[in-house]
Order: C-alpha cells, then sequence, then structure tokens
C-alpha cells in the first residue's frame, strides 16, 4: 500500500476524534486505501460518503483555532507562488496564497495554507526559502490544498512518478513489439519512459477523455481533458519533446523515423487496477510532433440509456425507433457531443442472442460482447461502403456505420434501411433540422429520406455540477429570459454552480450528461420535406409538433439544479 501522508493521516485522525467518522468508517477507509493507494484518505472517505469536504475544512479550522480559507474561490498571484518551489509544496501540503512587502519593497509576511500548521519547523524552513520575516498560517483542506497545487504549479513530475513507484513492473504495454533502445526511451529506468507511464497513470486515474502532448518553441506542454476542460499539468524539460513523441510511437507501434506526416495507432496498457485501451494520433507542427492519446475507458461507458441524459418521453421515443424492423436511425453532433456512447447504448438494448448485429467503425472504441465489429483500414480499401456491401451478404438484421461521409456509403445506407434492416448511424450536422438539408446536399432524393428514416437525433454534452462543491448562486431575471426561460417560469428556476474543490479538480464541474433533440420522420415532417422546405421552416413545423429543441432540453437540466448557466450557452444555440 502507498504510504500514507502524515498531514493526510492527521487530518483523518482528527475527523475520528471529533466524531466526523465513526471507527468502522476509518477501517473502511484504510481498506479501500489498499485497493487504491494513489487517492489521499481524505479523498476516500469524501468518496465513500462518509464526509463532506466542507466538514473537513470546519474540523480543521476549529481543531487548531486558525483561520481557514476557500482556496477555490481565491486567486493567487503568480509572483506569490514563485516564493516556493513546487516539489516543497507538494512534499508538506501548502501552498503560499499572499504576500505583504515592507517598506523596501522586501517580502515581511507570508500568508501560507496549510493542512497541518503545527509543523513548527516546516514553518521555519519556508520562512527561510521564502526570505520573509514571518510565516502566517491559515487552514485548508488537504484535498484543496492538492487540487490548488494542480491548478498553480500543474501535476507534480515528481508526485506523478512516485504514484507509479514500486508498479512498474505492473504498468505494461500490452503485445508490445520488441525494439532496440533509441536514446534509452526503451529503458524502464528512463525518465522518459517513468514520466510516459506516468501521465497515463494520472490520465486514468482523473478519468481524463484525452491527454495533450505539445511541444511549443521554449516549452512542452501537457495537458488532461477531464469532463471537457482542459487541465495542465506540470511539463517536463523542453528538451524531452523528441524522447517522448518517440517514446509514445513506440508503444503504439507506429514509425517512429517518420516525423513529417500524420499518425494514427493504439495501444493498450495494463496497471495494477485496470487495462486501458488508448487511441494515439501524432501530428508534425512547428516545433515538433504533437501527440493526442484518447482513453477509451470501457468501464466508464454508459451503456445504461436511462442515465444518458433522455427525457422520459424522448427515451420512449428512441427506444421505439431502434427497435423498429427496418430504417434508418441517425444520431447527429460536432466530435465530441457524446454521439458513440448513445449509438453503443442503443446497441448494447439491441443485443439479443436471436438478432445479428454488424458494424463498421474507423476507429474500434470499445468491445462489444456478441457483436461483430469491423475496422476500417483504407490501406486495403476497406471504407465505410465497402463494408456495407459485404454486410448485406452476411445475413444482418442491424447494421451500424460509424459515419456517413459521402454519397455511396449515405446511399448503400439508405438502400439497406429500405430493404429489411435497421441501420444505426452518425453524421455531423449541428441539429436535427439541418441532417435533412444536409443530406439532400450530399445528394439523397427527398423521396428516399422521407420513406427510410425513421427518427433524427442530434446531441450535445453539458457538464454536471459537482455535488461536493455545489452552492446556489443568484442571476438576474433578464439573464434566463435571454436565453430562453419564458418570463412566466423564471420563477422557478434556482441556479446552482460548483465552486471548485478537490473532487472536481477546482472546475465545478463533474461528469456530463447529454441533450437531446429528436425529430420523427411524422407524416407531417414528410410533406414538408416532400414540398422543399427549408431548415427553418421544417425546425418551426417540428417545434409546433412537439420537438423539444437543444436549448429546451439544456433549460430542463438548469431548471433541475444539474447544470449551470455557462453550460447552458456553451452547449447549444438559442431557439430561433
Amino acid at each position: 500500500m502507498s504510504e500514507i501522508k502524515p498531514w493526510d493521516k492527521k487530518t483523518c485522525d482528527i475527523l475520528y476524534r471529533q466524531g466526523l467518522i465513526k471507527p468502522e468508517q476509518y477501517e473502511q477507509a484504510l481498506e479501500t486505501k489498499k485497493t487504491t493507494p494513489n487517492l489521499l484518505l481524505t479523498q476516500i472517505l469524501i468518496n465513500l460518503n462518509f464526509v463532506q469536504e466542507a466538514q473537513v475544512q470546519k474540523g480543521l479550522e476549529a481543531f487548531y483555532n486558525i483561520q481557514g480559507i476557500n482556496l477555490s474561490q481565491f486567486q493567487i498571484d503568480q509572483a506569490v507562488i514563485d516564493l516556493l518551489p513546487r516539489d516543497i509544496c507538494y512534499k508538506h501540503n501548502v501552498i503560499p496564497v499572499q504576500r505583504m512587502l515592507d517598506n523596501q519593497n522586501k517580502v515581511s509576511t507570508v500568508v501560507i495554507a496549510f493542512s497541518d500548521p503545527s509543523q513548527i519547523l516546516v514553518r521555519e524552513d519556508l520562512r527561510i526559502i521564502t526570505k520573509a520575516k514571518v510565516i502566517q498560517p491559515i487552514v485548508a483542506s488537504p484535498i484543496a490544498i492538492q487540487g490548488a497545487l494542480e491548478k498553480y504549479y500543474g501535476i507534480s513530475v515528481d508526485k506523478a512518478l512516485e504514484d507509479i513507484e514500486g508498479e512498474d513492473a505492473e504498468f505494461d504495454v500490452l503485445d508490445d513489439k520488441k525494439v532496440e533502445t533509441i536514446d534509452n526511451i526503451t529503458d524502464k529506468d528512463s525518465p522518459v519512459v517513468k514520466f510516459v507511464n506516468a501521465i497515463l497513470n494520472e490520465a486514468m486515474k482523473k478519468r481524463a477523455s484525452d491527454i495533450h502532448f505539445e511541444p511549443y518553441e521554449k516549452i512542452f506542454r501537457v495537458r488532461y481533458r477531464v469532463d471537457g476542460i482542459l487541465i495542465e499539468a506540470k511539463a517536463p524539460p523542453r528538451d524531452w519533446a523528441p524522447s517522448i513523441s518517440a517514446r509514445i510511437k513506440i508503444m503504439a507501434k507506429l514509425d517512429i523515423a517518420e516525423k513529417r506526416r500524420p499518425q494514427d495507432g493504439r495501444l493498450k496498457v495494463r496497471t495494477r487496477e485496470a487495462d486501458m485501451d488508448f487511441r494515439v494520433s501524432t501530428m508534425p507542427t512547428l516545433w515538433g510532433e504533437k501527440a493526442v492519446l484518447r482513453l477509451l475507458d470501457k468501464s466508464n461507458l454508459q451503456l445504461d440509456m436511462t442515465k444518458l441524459g433522455f427525457e422520459e418521453e424522448d427515451l420512449r421515443l428512441f427506444k421505439s425507433c431502434i427497435n423498429l424492423p427496418q430504417g434508418l436511425v441517425l444520431i447527429t453532433g460536432p466530435t465530441g457531443s457524446g454521439k458513440t456512447t448513445t449509438i453503443y447504448s442503443a446497441l448494447s438494448e439491441l443485443n439479443k442472442t436471436d438478432v445479428n448485429i454488424s458494424t463498421a467503425e474507423d476507429p474500434v472504441e470499445f468491445n462489444l460482447e456478441g457483436i461483430n465489429q469491423v475496422q476500417m483500414n483504407p490501406d486495403i480499401d476497406l471504407n465505410f461502403s465497402a463494408a456495407l456491401k459485404s454486410f448485406l451478404r452476411q445475413d444482418p438484421d442491424i447494421i451500424m456505420v460509424g459515419e456517413i461521409r459521402d454519397l455511396e456509403t449515405a446511399e448503400i445506407s439508405f438502400k439497406a434501411a429500405s430493404t429489411g434492416h435497421l441501420v444505426v448511424s452518425t453524421l455531423h450536422t449541428n441539429d436535427a433540422p439541418s441532417t435533412v438539408i444536409r443530406l439532400t446536399e450530399i445528394g439523397i432524393p427527398p423521396y428516399v429520406i422521407t420513406s427510410t428514416i425513421n427518427l433524427i437525433v442530434a446531441q450535445r454534452l453539458v457538464g454536471k455540477i459537482c455535488e461536493n462543491c455545489k452552492t446556489p448562486v443568484e442571476m438576474p431575471a433578464q439573464n434566463l429570459i435571454t436565453i430562453g426561460v419564458p418570463p412566466n417560469e423564471v420563477s422557478e428556476y434556482k441556479l446552482y454552480k460548483g465552486k471548485g474543490c478537490g473532487t472536481c479538480n477546482n472546475t465545478g464541474i463533474k461528469g456530463r450528461l447529454a441533450i437531446y433533440e429528436l425529430l420523427p420522420m411524422t407524416e407531417k415532417v414528410k410533406d414538408a420535406i416532400l414540398k422543399g422546405a427549408n431548415q427553418a421552416q421544417i425546425r418551426f413545423l417540428a417545434r409546433e409538433l412537439g420537438l423539444r429543441t437543444l436549448r429546451r432540453s439544456a433549460l430542463l437540466k438548469l431548471k433541475r439544479g444539474v447544470t449551470t448557466f455557462e453550460e447552458v450557452l456553451n452547449s447549444s444555440v438559442k431557439d430561433t
């Protein structure tokens, strides 16, 4: 088990002595620590819902009789951050928050947040390092300080390396080819190998969706995307960039000698906790190769359709359309809008022993047991249209096409959907009505669209407010009216947002939900399309028939206190 930090253990002991946690809860947290060694014991108690972070904060303030600080609502100047080295702050779980200067413009007092301000010797060391006359301690929870350290210093490379110390033997690239050592980047003791492993490990812990390795002229930046928000990690020296790029390419079985062209690959790693697939994309930039790794976490794939974000009546409509014996269901939206999750949840719902399902994907992101999944390969001319032609000779009941990109793929998809097969596919459009126009623009006749499509679903993702730091906020009524709330409903909206805490990486957002816009192909909609209606006319008609737009769907989430005003603005366009 990873060693419990003294300041973390002391915090938990204080909570125990104050009666905020019970003996059996403390024991359970210690047992959980054995299987999740990289989590703080305090964080485990919060994750198990034994205590809230606000209670931890108040408990520490009462115990030490020292003023506390809400770090998520306090902006720290860079000049203050520069007073203390990152490694010292991480070691003692402290962060400088303010400084006072004397008449000679020298530092006289430094205010430092501690989770354990009783560390007298540490305080003296910090006074010497900062060259201050006085160190004034204030109290913050261990998790809040960790979150602030990551925000202002970035994720410590040393901390990340420490997290996987002793786990190297269990952090393996599966099915890795034997490659000759190049600049020591295949040596497991190499700092570059340890750093890349640490970053992948940290991304898995944070449940990130992507990792960005970005070289620039003077710096090398590493960022995680967590719940749609990019979080910067503390990067290694700039001159590590070529070796990091080469290491990632070796892991993904890419050509390390080719640095002029983009490359795509895949890798799988194994840690003590789990296996994880990564989709790898490299791109030559002005200052070197950028690499983006997409985490394909099957455990994070939500296949329960009731938890995706559908409104109850929309879910009934969606289920009824995907259970029809033939026709086309289109899931639309931009990249990163959750289309893959929705389409996989639909396939999971349909996946039964008496049904033959085949999918054409580029790439295959998750393996689904009982479904015939085919990876596209342009090198051998295996594209969506070629796969579809083959599927029609494979006695399919249901076909999933990863994306309709061209006329040929569209024509075969529509043909399959009109000849006794259910076809589910995706398309990149902004909303449901614009999908009809897009299909006509690529060459599908209106009569084919109306006779084949069962349902068009447009979707986006909105961030969920972190329950650990959720707090009410006031907002002028006019702001709500501006985004589409009817004036007579304004009083029904009670708004919230996350203040930012360690649980949500100080973003206030923890997890995401989809918002949906469903356009069924009713007789009136078909008639309008056949008469050549434009996008605005189709939208107007659909709203008259009861279409809940993306904005209205987002407003329902806002009304229930699930998401924020800002998320509504960012995820959807105002109804026209």
